[in-house]
Parts: structure tokens; sequence; C-alpha cells
């Protein structure tokens, strides 16, 4: 077999999955193996070739992703400068007293060459080269890549966000999202790899200082111990060697340490260094005229080598003429653009795509909730948003708008924010990694845990570790996971202001779907006899006291019968409420064919129905302040009452007073039903539970 053809076959055995473990464990053989000195040679060599190809690499790559096995490379590489070091102490220790050519003509070389033959020389330059590659290089490189890390993980919440607002508003699609969210994660991955990897370097220069050491006392120890050899004589021999191995050492360490600090210090870009360089440090021949008119101030001083600065000084000024050369053939265009430029840039300044509209509905999280609405992370609450959005769109009978979820850094980092066309409406704390414990009354034990609320519903609760969930539900606890309590939140809030959300184009929605089954009714109807706006303010009534307008058909044929006498909404709204009064019912109390009933005292009914007649367009009860906190009261107490007893809160009033009264006691009792009279179905018995006497609660 030939060489061509053992070569052609290596990316064969790497792609296989093969040649890298043989790599890795033929390096830790030759800390154990000994190797003859032409081996020896020809692996120095190959170490200090590889250590430059790697330099090049880095210069030339754009970005750090473009060389992102560089921390493992730096590894492996690492690992065989000192497998190497390893061997060739074995051979510099066993046959050192032969002479300089016993270790290999590569260390030779090193040795007596590159150092003039003096090892104080050689000790110098070895000890400078430390000094470089230990205090300058690898500790910068190991601060920038420790600050790189940090931020780049800091960052990386963001934009993951940022990601997912762009598909959610459609600039990128999911192929695209997939590969941004990818690289966000290499390089969260290549960073704080290269913060290890950077130790890996510092250790190597610590490692060359201690192996020198041990190389020089160890070759004075045999030299003059075994073979009686002067301490004069024993120092040159081994100082020598001992100066060429570590500085066929030190050469290729220092030019992986600086790899490694191009590699952290580089930013991303479309071009590589060199352009970089080319491009922003002599950009503009200015730069290079001042540099040459100052070497050539310099080269005329008397005593000054003059040659030397004023042939860098002319060498700078054919710089500049030849950068001032280019910049002359653009200018012509330069100008065009110029004169344009003002009027574009006008153009451009401010535009109603840049005034970006108010999302329906928003929930802003911390960046510790983050992991909950990427998928990615196995976040399950994006899944749970959309189950809520869905069913809520069943019930109340129309589309509710999607969700935009992004990021907030000025919430507290465990806290999520709840807003309704840019306004908060609700805003809570949680704790992702764990689960809340609520207590709904009556428990039989207590939990270790976090104290808390349920944002839901009030109630006092426990964050608890996921492995106590049992032991909780056995005490009596509802145990939910957090992104059930964010879903459960969301879902309150939309249905508390499901009104807010129906407006024209959402009910033309409805009316246009209602039109292929009933044409002649949305044909009859909408607008000659009941314009949309008046539809729209009756259906956000009803969806204002928590009715659905899925029968949208009983609705508008309501609306229909009653529209021919008036157009108030007010009447429009009772007329149809009437119409739904079976929906409302069961809505309210289910199949029981019982219905228990809160009534007024039929003096306060004779008192709120003057006060309605005396009222004026707006509707609204005008009845005495000390009346009104009084009947406020005594609603609220039997109303109370009533719940913990376990019946529905259902306030009975007469059809004229039904609206005024349901708004003006809506803050006394969130779960108050207020029906009026007219609403009841037929095959309903009502069970007067209790009366309210605004006097009585005086």
């Amino acid at each position: 077999m030939s060489a061509a053809s053992i070569v052609s076959r290596i990316p064969a055995v790497f792609s296989q999955g093969v040649g890298a473990p043989l790599v890795v464990l033929g390096i830790l053989g030759m800390m154990i193996l000994p190797l003859p000195t032409l081996l020896l040679d020809l692996l120095f060599t190959f170490n200090i070739s590889l250590s430059l190809v790697v330099l090049l690499a880095v210069v030339y790559s754009r970005k750090p992703l473009d060389l992102s096995v560089f921390p493992t490379l730096l590894l492996i590489v690492t690992l065989l400068r000192l497998s190497l070091n390893v061997a060739s102490t074995r051979v510099v220790l066993l046959h050192g007293h032969e002479g300089g050519a016993a270790a290999g003509h590569v260390i030779e070389a090193f040795g007596s060459f590159v150092v003039g033959g003096n090892y104080a020389v050689g000790f110098a330059v070895f000890i400078i080269l430390i000094i470089i590659n230990f205090i300058v290089i690898t500790k910068g490189a190991g601060r920038v890549s420790e600050v790189s890390a940090r931020f780049t993980l800091d960052a990386m919440p963001g934009k993951q966000m940022a990601i997912d607002a762009d598909l959610n508003s459609g600039i990128i699609n999911q192929d695209e999202a997939r590969h941004r969210r990818l690289e966000v994660a290499q390089e969260a991955d290549f960073h704080g790899s290269m913060d290890g990897a950077s130790k890996f370097v510092r250790g190597d220069a610590v490692a060359g200082i201690l192996i020198l050491i041990v190389n020089l006392l160890g070759g004075l120890a045999i030299g003059m111990l075994e073979y009686q050899m002067p301490f004069a004589e024993a120092f040159k021999v081994y100082g020598l060697l001992t100066i060429g191995d570590g500085l066929v050492a030190q050469v290729p360490g220092l030019l992986l340490a600086t790899a490694a600090a191009i590699m952290v210090t580089r930013v991303s870009s479309s071009s590589d260094m060199s352009e970089q360089i080319a491009s922003q440090l002599v950009q503009a021949p200015r730069t290079l005229v001042v540099a040459a008119a100052v070497l050539i101030l310099i080269g005329v001083i008397p005593g000054m080598p003059n040659s030397a600065f004023l042939g860098m000084g002319a060498l700078c000024a054919l710089g500049a003429w030849w950068q001032a050369r280019g910049f002359a053939g653009a200018s012509e265009a330069d100008e065009v653009e110029a004169a344009i430029a003002p009027a574009t840039a006008e153009a451009r300044e401010l535009g109603w795509d840049d005034v970006q509209p108010v999302d329906a509905v928003s929930l802003e999280v911390g960046f510790r909730l983050i992991p909950m609405v990427d998928r990615a992370q196995g976040g399950q609450l994006l899944g749970r948003l959309k189950g809520v959005r869905r069913k809520l769109s069943q019930e109340l009978g129309f589309l509710l708008p999607s969700v935009h979820i992004k990021d907030n850094l000025d919430l507290q980092p465990n806290a999520y924010r709840i807003a309704l066309k840019g306004v908060t409406v609700a805003e809570a704390e949680i704790h992702p990694d764990r689960d809340l414990a609520i207590n709904p009354g009556q428990v039989y034990g207590q939990l270790q845990g976090l104290p808390g609320r349920d944002p839901v519903f009030d109630l006092d609760a426990t964050w608890i570790e996921s492995a106590l969930r049992e032991e909780a539900q056995a005490y009596g606890f509802t145990v939910v996971d957090a992104s059930t309590v964010v879903a459960t939140h969301l879902s309150q809030m939309l249905q508390n202001h499901a009104h807010e959300l129906l407006g024209h184009d959402e009910v033309q929605q409805i009316l246009n779907r209602l039109s292929q089954s009933s044409p002649r009714l949305v044909e009859d109807l909408v607008p000659k006899v009941v314009p949309l706006g008046t539809i729209v303010h009756v259906l956000q009534g009803l969806l204002r006291e928590r009715i659905p307008v899925r029968d949208i058909r009983t609705v508008l044929e309501a609306l229909a019968a009653c529209a021919v006498r008036t157009q108030d909404p007010s009447v429009l709204l009772a007329a149809t409420r009437t119409a739904l009064g079976r929906l409302i019912v069961q809505q309210i109390n289910g199949m029981a064919p019982e219905l228990p009933v809160i009534t007024l005292e039929p003096m306060l009914e004779q008192m709120l129905l003057q006060a309605a007649q005396v009222s004026g367009a707006d509707g609204n009860l005008t009845v005495d302040p000390a009346l009104a906190n009084r009947l406020l009261r005594a609603v609220r107490e039997t109303a109370e009452e009533q719940e913990a007893a376990g019946n529905p809160v259902v306030l009975l009033v007469p059809d004229a007073i039904r609206e005024p009264i349901s708004r003006f006691l809506r803050p006394a009792h969130s779960g108050l039903h207020v029906l009026a009279y007219g609403e009841l179905p037929d095959n309903k018995r009502l069970r007067i539970v209790a009366s309210v006497d605004a006097a009585e609660s005086a």
C-alpha cells in the first residue's frame, strides 16, 4: 500500500469515529512507553506544525462558532505537548550524558542553535517566554473568556425571547428560529468551554516551569552521581538539553496561548481578522499620513537611526497615497450618495411601520421563568396557554387573541405580569422548580416550603419540592405546578376581561360565520335594523357578566324582535338576557330543579325602583350614600353566608332595576349573580333563602 493511499484513508478513519480515540490513546501511551529519538523528532515537529495550523485557523475564522471544536482541540494539543515532555524527559535523563544528539536533533537544535549554545542565554529566553505566556497572554485570555462566558449566559434568555418574538411576528419561520436557537445554545456552550479551556493553557505554562526544574535537578543528580561528571560539565550538558526541551514545548504553547487569546477576543463579523485590521486600523489615509510625519520627524533628529525611521516613514507615506487613490476613485459616487442621502434618510426616518400596535394580550416573564416558555428546555407553559385559549374561545363563543410572550428584565426574576392592551391587570411571583400546595380551607398537616399565596383565588399556599406532592395531597392540599398556576391565572384574567377583547372585527367574524347557516337573519338585521356598534355593545354587556355569546342566533333574533321598538342598548341587552334566561340559570345552578335566591325587602325594592325612575339617562342609581353603604354591606354579608352554605349567590330583582343594581353591587361579591324576574325559565322552582334589608344592617 502506497503512502498516498494511506493518507487518503485518514479522513475516512476519523469520519467513522475511530481516529479520535486512537489519537487520545496514543497520546496517553507516550507518557508510559519509551520513544526512539527519530520518532520523538517527528512528533516535536508535528506538534509545532499543528500549533501553527491552529493559530492560522483562528486568525482566518470569521466568528468563534466557525471553530467550535477549539476548546476540545486545545485540550488534545496541550495533552500532546505534555506527553512529549514526559517522553523527552525520559530520553534526556537516560541518554543525556552521551551528548546533545542523544535526545534528538530537534532538542539539540533548540538548545544549541536557537540560544547559541549558552545555557545562561537559554534560561533567560525561556523565562521571558514563560512570562509572556503565563502573565500576559494566558492571564488576559482567561479573564476575557470568564467575562465573555458570564455575559453570554446572561444574554442567552434575551436572545431566545427575541427569536420567539421574531417567530411570533412572522419575521422568521420555524426552521430559521430553530437554527438561531441552536446557534445561541452553541455560543453559550462554546464560551463556557473556553472559560474552562483557558485553564489548560495556564496550567500548561506552570507545568513548563516545573518540568524545567525537574529536568535540570534530575540531570545534575544523574550526571554527577551516576556518571561522575563535574558539576560545571553536568550543568552545561543537562542545562542545554533541558533548555532545548523547554523551548520545544514553549514555542507551540505560546502559539496556542495566542490562538486562545485571539479566539476569546474576536467579535463575530463577516470578515476575518486580517480584513478587519485592514479595514478598521488604516481605513482612512490620514492615519498613515500622521504616522509618516511623526516617523520622518524622528528620522531627521541627529543621533537617531535615520535610515530606519526615514524608511518606515516613507513606507507609511506610500501606504497613505495608495489609500488616497482608492478613496479618490470612489469620491464621485460618494458625492452622489451624499447628495441623495438626506432625502432618503428623512424618508426612512419615521413611518407608520415604526409605530408598533399594542398587544391585545401579553405575558411578560422574568428571566428565571424563560425555561417555562421554551420548548427546547422542556417548558410546558406554551402548550398550557394554547389549551386555555382554545377552551375559553369555545366556551365564550369568539376567538380570543393570541398571547404574546416576552421577557422583561425590569421584573423580578421569578415574577410574571399579565397585560391587556398594554395595561397590566395582574402580576405575581412563582417558583418554576417547585409545586404550589394550596390550602382550600381544611387541611390535616403542615408542609415544609416557601410560604406564598395562590394568585388566582388569593388563598394561603406553600411552594414545596416536587417530592412532597403526594404528602401534600394526602394532607388535603390542592397541588399544582408552576405552569398550571400561570395558565389558570391567565384564564381567570381572560374571563374577567373578555368583554374588552371583543371588538368590531371579532363581532363581524361571528356574523360572517352565522351568515353561512342563517343568511337571511344576518342580512335583514345588520345594518338595516341594528348597527354593528349596537350589537358589539350588547355582546360586551353579556360577556361582562360572564354570559357566553355562543348562541349568537338567539341573541340576534332577540335583537330583531326588540329593535323595532327601541335602539336603547340597555333595553336591547335586557331583552337578550331574557332570551338567554335558560342558559344563564343553567350556568349558575346546573340542572337542579330548584334555584335558591336572595330577594330584597319590599320597602327597599320600592326605594330602588323610585331611584331608578328619577335617575338620569345613564341608568345609574341615585341613592343616599348611607343607604348605599348599608346595602353593599348587607349584600356582602348575605352572599358570604350563602357561599359558606354551598348555595349559588343569586339576587332576584325587578327587571327595571336589574342592570343598575348589577353594576352597583358588582364590587360587593365576585360570585354574585343579579337576575331579573323575566329571566327565570318556567321549569325552575324558586326557593327564597334570604332577604336583604338595608335598614337592619345599619
